[in-house]
């Protein structure tokens, strides 16, 4: 047996609201549409009628719908203050007009959440945990494979000490990030290409299109036009050709 499902108004609890303005920008004052007009339509669609209603804040109104307000109605303001606006329950029409009907909801503003923020905030705590427990088991090469796509060639030069702090830092300031590349093969691929580049084992081509051995000027491969080169020189070390050039460097380290 089917149940019903409820309607947002069926699951509509009674207390106190607060709204916030989305965006960065939080000016001393602003103010939303609170009636409809030609210039700034307010109106919402009703899928069970299938008709658009127009929509009115009047404070002494118990709906927000005009066609159900009856008498002289007193307009009100939809002011927010520092980006917030707190709405008592005895609100309960400028409520669920922010709540549920008016256009701007999640554009200009949202409702505040405590559940919601709290599950967030959970899931985003168990990510840190989880890439943080992941930076600690990684080793250094790897370490520093990372931290070459977040501070370039910078890494090259920082102590083991310090690519493990701010591999820690960048786990716990984007774990998804983070675990992303931690778990992609060409990270550290493209890091193993720059290093041999800077060991002056292979060298790229000042035109950046081709990779050659430093030794003896022979190409190894061309770059694909718009490609990263050592994005390209990853992929490259994935073939049956790279996979030979790849052993040869990798000697050459030893």
């Amino acid at each position: 047996m089917s149940t019903k499902k409820q309607t947002p108004l069926e699951e509509w609890e009674i207390k106190d609201r607060t709204y916030l303005l989305t965006g960065s920008h939080n000016p001393l004052t602003y103010t939303i549409s609170s009636r409809h007009s030609r210039r700034f339509p307010l109106l919402w669609f009703d899928e069970e009628t299938k008709t658009q209603k127009e929509l009115r804040y009047a404070t002494n109104m118990n709906t927000p719908f005009i066609e159900d307000q009856k008498g002289e109605a007193t307009l009100g303001h939809i002011m927010f203050k520092n980006g917030t606006l707190t709405v008592p329950k005895e609100k309960q029409n400028l409520q669920k007009l922010l709540s549920l009907y008016h256009p701007m909801l999640n554009k200009k503003y949202r409702e505040f959440d405590a559940v919601k923020k709290a599950v967030d905030e959970l899931d985003t705590l168990e990510l840190q945990v989880e890439a943080m427990n992941a930076a600690m088991s990684i080793d250094i090469d790897q370490a520093e494979a990372i931290m070459r796509v977040e501070v370039g060639s910078k890494a090259s030069k920082m102590t083991s000490k310090e690519i493990k702090r701010d591999l820690l830092l960048f786990a716990r300031k984007n774990p998804s990030l983070f675990l992303e590349l931690a778990n992609d093969e060409n990270v550290q691929l493209r890091n193993f290409a720059i290093k041999a580049c800077e060991a002056n084992i292979i060298k790229l081509s000042q035109d950046q299109r081709d990779f050659k051995w430093a030794s003896n000027g022979k190409k190894l491969m061309t770059v694909p036009f718009d490609e990263n080169p050592y994005s390209a020189m990853a992929a490259f070390f994935k073939t049956d050709e790279g996979i030979e050039i790849f052993q040869s460097i990798e000697k050459k380290f030893q």
